[in-house]
């Protein structure tokens, strides 16, 4: 149900389409919502974080444009739903999370899960991860008010950065494509994302 889902509201990587349809989303969220893992929504994972709907995990999957031999820097661990889905997809994850709480639970289910191409690091998402730059893929699971400069400059030539840009209660997914000529953006619809903390997004 969740793949025919997905392609009804447009995904076609069948990459992305099979990782979503592998990886088990009630074990990443808590046990008072098992019950509602496959809606099409976002759930409290708390510390006032959210595991992101299955569409835009979906969408956020497939706008990276993974093949499957690419490093992949994520912000914004949260549950690890997504962390997982990127596992299934590319070589490498590098995945930073704000909350140690939320990171330590993190670890505990990719390991369970066997995704051990998984690295995880607590600090401030908005300056990356710079120990493994550069990275042919980074994906931001949280709003900024503006592209972190860091993220730009830990982005390969050619690599692609998605994230949520906007205000607080407006913001548009897009995809930033560098050349040698700048950044090239590509809107990809509206969105709703908790907030990017740190020093180059929202202050704290």
């Amino acid at each position: 149900m969740v793949r025919e889902h997905l392609m009804e509201r447009g995904i076609t990587d069948r990459r992305v389409l099979g990782a979503m349809a592998k990886i088990p989303r009630h074990l990443f969220v808590e046990s008072a919502f098992a019950n509602r893992a496959y809606d099409d929504e976002p759930l409290p994972i708390g510390e006032r974080q959210t595991i992101s709907q299955p569409f835009m995990v979906a969408l956020m999957s497939q706008a990276l444009e993974l093949t499957g031999g690419e490093r992949v820097l994520e912000i914004g661990t949260g549950s690890a739903y997504q962390t997982a889905v990127l596992a299934e997809l590319c070589l490498n994850v590098f995945s930073v999370e704000k909350l140690c709480s939320l990171a330590v639970k993190a670890r505990v289910i990719l390991d369970e899960l066997n995704y051990y191409n998984v690295a995880l690091h607590v600090g401030d998402g908005t300056l990356g991860w710079p120990d493994h730059a550069p990275y042919d893929a980074i994906i931001v699971t949280a709003a900024s008010p503006d592209i972190p400069r860091p993220l730009v400059e830990q982005l390969s030539l050619r690599g692609r950065l998605v994230l949520p840009v906007g205000t607080e209660d407006a913001q548009t997914l897009k995809r930033f494509r560098r050349r040698l000529s700048g950044l090239q953006e590509e809107g990809l619809g509206d969105c709703r994302f908790v907030k990017l903390l740190g020093r180059y997004g929202w202050p704290d």
